[in-house]
């Protein structure tokens, strides 16, 4: 076999059209050996060769004799000594950093670990087993795919409807899909579908992780897996779980044609990414890929002992950020799933991690001021979840100004709100209008809240207006796994029930939630499997149920096809109202040189709150009126003009009438478009002379027009 020198850019397995070219980043190895296969089932190479060159510590290697898809991996030279970081063993077979494709996923076997398994301290003792047979396999690839007339729909942030779902679970039960390809990339890029997403509205999926992971140990012998997929190995793969077929060219080809096929139906890709630590755990963790390629360049080592990792999600391990190689990994993959897939944005996992160069989180460091100034990655969407389980780990509010964030404190005061806490009124408030106290000071805008009421770690939307408390016992970890967050909702008996008080009850709860998230300010996120009601029974720790408790159920009942039309409903709204897509924060002061403002909050007397309504231990009902005519303007700087919207909302347990002032002559063509306890009514006018009865728990959105408004708008 033919070796030439090579080159050490790009790192990985490039196949130029002639010949394979491999380079490997080692700082402290002392030779890489390249690990050739022949097929995925085979348990032991069939050539090793050593890599002949090393330029800036790359070691690399071109071999004009291979194609795309041969199989390989490394073995790593270099010293074992975990009191200074090095974990180097060559008789464990690693998976390249940067491989693009997984030929063979990881079998659990005591060989893939570095150490002899067994007390505290065998992992200062290598292990002179071979993990050959077990280990993760990568397969080169020829990247090249027709894309058509593909292009990123890049909807602005204000006109944005997350949509976060699961690629197994989203199509894995839906009528129409073939039997193949449900649960797989294919899946989603088929026509029932599109069909939903698009019927339904949103403009953006976020997928759940699906970069190549590997299922925990412990929950393999369990008989389980990690559904969930936030154990990340291969940061340039798509996960092959959900693919159609195990061929390694089409398994890139399927995942591309899946985001050609969502583009052109208008909807933006959103990856949930996973880079603050890595699937090899902690000192006793597996040696899998990073740990033996070079441990001490890789992780974020304690500085007292560099045995042990610094570890600030309690996943076992953090990535060394701050070192210029591992940055280069992250960006090289973030660019690779942009230009080479068209991936539309990302939201980063436990975010603040990736802000730790040492200890604190700080968000200039060298991985946002890399982002911020490339020339890619600051063009596509980036949202963090804002926290860790470190020191100093909430970060909601704090991130740097290209960024926006999910907005756990907008999560947590609509859900007390809609429970009947009392004190937090006028924090309610300012979440429906875009959390100006998070975002405003630092030159923000409404849309970098990514508001939410429930996400894949949680409970679901049913869930959480039906149980008062967790039933995870299908996680085997006795009920001890996950938050218990959700207590006393007063929405009857725990669980099932087939009490109609207590159904219609939890049902018109869901609507408020629903109705509450679509009028905000900011960017609503829906969870996949809300819009029909889909219940996981309670379990809001489904990180390992890959089943029927996870998977859509499609199959609806009326209730469920009744929901399923009011969400559709309450999404169009929010599409054709210009008024709910502010590119700016309300100010509450008069607009155009007249006493009208841009934003009123009212009492159900119609009267404006004062500072002693909002200080107001329980305020039962609240009212805000959205002004459409303003001083906000588009993209292009032209004026934004809307409707005028007025959002009736009562938390309380009884009717609460609402006394509109007396109004003919400034009010035309006064329409309710929906109220929560009458969801199937259509759209109505309705009388402004006679009070309107708001019912318990129940939220109602009117539109009209001012007619000072229309008649500025004539010719003089």
């Amino acid at each position: 076999m033919r070796i030439w020198h090579g080159t050490p850019y790009p790192l990985g397995a490039t196949f130029d059209g002639a010949g394979v070219n491999f380079a490997l980043f080692s700082e402290h190895a002392t030779k890489v050996e390249l690990c050739l296969f022949d097929s995925p089932e085979a348990t032991q190479e069939s050539r090793r060769v050593a890599l002949p060159e090393r330029t800036y510590r790359v070691w690399h290697g071109y071999f004009p004799d291979l194609r795309p898809g041969q199989v390989y991996g490394y073995r790593v030279h270099g010293p074992y000594d975990p009191h200074l970081g090095h974990r180097f063993n060559p008789q464990k077979l690693l998976l390249d950093p940067y491989a693009k494709a997984i030929a063979r996923d990881l079998v659990w076997d005591d060989t893939l670990f570095g150490y002899p398994v067994g007390g505290p301290h065998a992992d200062l003792v290598p292990d002179e087993r071979d993990s050959a047979p077990f280990a993760p396999l990568g397969q080169v690839v020829d990247t090249a795919f027709t894309w058509g007339s593909d292009h990123p729909p890049r909807t602005p942030w204000e006109k944005t409807i997350i949509y976060e779902m699961h690629v197994k679970g989203f199509t894995k039960l839906m009528p129409g899909v073939p039997d193949e390809l449900r649960g797989t990339y294919a899946g989603m890029a088929s026509e029932p579908a599109i069909k939903h997403l698009t019927s339904l509205g949103v403009t953006a999926v976020e997928l759940l992780p699906i970069q190549y992971h590997v299922d925990e140990r412990f929950l393999v012998e369990q008989g389980r897996v990690n559904y969930w997929g936030y154990n990340t190995l291969g940061f340039f793969a798509p996960s092959p779980r959900y693919c159609s077929t195990p061929d390694p060219d089409k398994k890139l080809h399927e995942f591309k044609a899946m985001v050609r096929s969502l583009h052109a139906a208008g909807i933006e890709v959103i990856l949930d990414v996973v880079y603050n630590h890595t699937a090899e755990g902690n000192h006793l963790g597996p040696t899998l890929s990073w740990k033996g390629v070079d441990n001490h360049s890789y992780y974020h080592l304690s500085p007292e002992d560099q045995r042990y990792y610094m570890d600030f999600t309690g996943c076992g391990n953090t990535p060394r950020t701050r070192h210029p190689r591992v940055l280069q990994l992250m960006m090289d993959s973030l660019r690779y799933w942009v230009t080479e897939m068209h991936v539309d944005g990302f939201r980063f996992d436990l975010a603040a991690t990736l802000g730790r160069d040492f200890r604190e989180v700080d968000h200039r460091n060298a991985f946002f001021n890399i982002i911020h100034q490339d020339p890619i990655l600051s063009q596509v969407k980036l949202i963090a979840e804002p926290w860790d389980v470190g020191p100093g780990g909430y970060q909601v509010g704090q991130f740097p100004v290209i960024w926006t964030e999910w907005n756990g404190r907008y999560r947590d005061c609509v859900r007390k709100f809609w429970k009947g806490d009392g004190g937090l009124t006028s924090e309610f408030a300012t979440r429906l209008a875009g959390s100006s106290d998070l975002y405003q000071d630092d030159g923000r805008r409404p849309s970098a809240s990514v508001n939410f009421i429930t996400c894949h770690d949680g409970f679901t939307l049913a869930d959480l207006v039906s149980y008062n408390e967790k039933h995870n016992e299908a996680n085997g970890e006795n009920n001890r796994d996950g938050a218990n967050d959700n207590e006393s909702w007063n929405c009857g008996a725990e669980g099932p029930t087939s009490d109609p008080a207590i159904l219609e009850l939890r049902a018109r709860q869901q609507r408020n939630f629903l109705a509450t998230l679509l009028l905000s300010q900011g960017v609503p996120m829906l969870l996949a499997g809300d819009e029909i009601a889909h219940s996981q029974q309670g379990n809001n720790n489904c990180y390992s149920q890959d089943n029927e408790l996870t998977w859509l159920n499609w199959e609806l009942s009326p209730e469920q096809e009744a929901h399923l039309a009011f969400v559709r409903r309450l999404l169009k709204i929010r599409r054709e109202e210009p008024t709910l897509q502010r590119r700016r924060f309300f100010h509450g002061q008069p607009i155009f040189g007249t006493n009208v403002k841009d934003i009123y909050w009212l009492d159900n007397q119609f009267h404006e709150m004062t500072d002693e309504a909002w200080n107001a231990g329980f305020v039962k009902a609240l009212g805000v009126v959205l002004i459409g005519h303003n001083d906000d303007t588009n993209e292009r700087g032209e004026p934004i003009v809307g409707d005028n919207l007025m959002l009736l909302l009562n938390a309380h347990w009884e009717p609460i009438e609402f006394n509109f002032p007396r109004v003919e002559s400034i009010v035309d063509d006064f329409e309710r478009l929906f109220d929560t306890a009458e969801p199937a009514l259509p759209p109505t006018q309705v009388d402004v002379n006679k009070p309107y009865v708001l019912m318990s728990r129940t939220t109602a959105l009117f539109r009209w027009t001012l007619a000072h408004h229309r008649r500025r708008e004539e010719p003089t």
